[in-house]
């Protein structure tokens, strides 16, 4: 059975771009570091980076993306220093909780979130969306 996220890995062009964005721009804390890679925590997520040989051009076309939790007191500051990086922002936030949908350098949808699945589900049930269907009411 799946326990959980083990590790997330991403591929970029250039090293130093990507670790000073992760490191200073997003706040992770750097654990490691490599010619060609680097790991980081972001909260108790081990994280990722490594130079790719064929790292994507540009922004893939789906919603695919990553949200990192960040606490609502904090929101803010970071949305702030996402918008002083000049990160583009791919996305409007329409969902419960602070939002900010953006790209990293090599063109990664993430977002920063300052919500929960409980509040999601509480939203949800309030105003449901159609077909929407509640598995486990645990939540």
């Amino acid at each position: 059975m799946i326990t959980g996220i083990n590790h997330l890995t991403l591929a970029v062009r250039k090293l130093e771009q990507s670790f000073d964005f992760y490191a200073n721009v997003l706040g992770f804390r750097p654990i490691a570091r490599w010619p060609k890679g680097a790991y980081f925590l972001a909260g108790d997520l081990w994280v990722a980076i490594t130079v790719d040989a064929h790292p994507r051009s540009g922004p893939p076309a789906d919603y695919t993306h990553i949200a990192f939790s960040v606490a609502a007191a904090d929101f803010e500051a970071m949305h702030q220093r996402i918008i002083a990086a000049g990160c583009p922002i791919w996305q409007e936030n329409a969902s419960e909780g602070d939002s900010v949908y953006f790209l990293d350098p090599n063109g990664h949808k993430l977002e920063i979130h300052a919500s929960d699945l409980a509040a999601r589900m509480k939203a949800a049930r309030e105003k449901p969306w159609e077909g929407f269907e509640i598995l486990d009411d645990s939540v």
